[in-house]
């Protein structure tokens, strides 16, 4: 069975970009377009990975990532940040909420497709 991975962006392009590269290695794909909705789909069934913004509208994600860490099937489920901010600071903060890792935009699918490999 292919490994479900939980993307979260407010951008269309790059939901679009993470489905097309994600799918074409095999990996069964839930979009999601904010931390409210990607919270109200991990209640209801389990990911082997999120890939989560920060910068989104209704829940950012550093609080989903908070959010999903209380949930006992989501403590351990690698979690990585993609966005356009790299200061040290908000890095901090990301891992701090619980964060794996962190993949700076822009980024292209052979970089994504190697985040996903160290972490799953």
């Amino acid at each position: 069975m292919a490994r479900l991975i939980l993307t979260v962006d407010d951008s269309p392009s790059i939901r679009l970009m993470m489905q097309l590269t994600l799918s074409a290695e095999g990996y069964e794909v839930k979009q999601t377009s904010d931390g409210i909705e990607a919270l109200e789909f991990a209640r209801r069934q389990s990911a082997d990975l999120v890939l989560t913004d920060i910068n989104m509208p209704r829940m950012d994600g550093l609080s989903l990532i908070r959010e999903l860490r209380a949930i006992p099937a989501y403590k351990c489920v690698p979690m990585l940040v993609i966005t356009t901010e790299s200061g040290q600071e908000r890095k901090l903060l990301g891992k701090e909420a619980g964060a794996t890792g962190w993949l700076v935009k822009p980024f292209n699918p052979q970089q994504l497709l190697a985040a996903i490999a160290r972490v799953l």
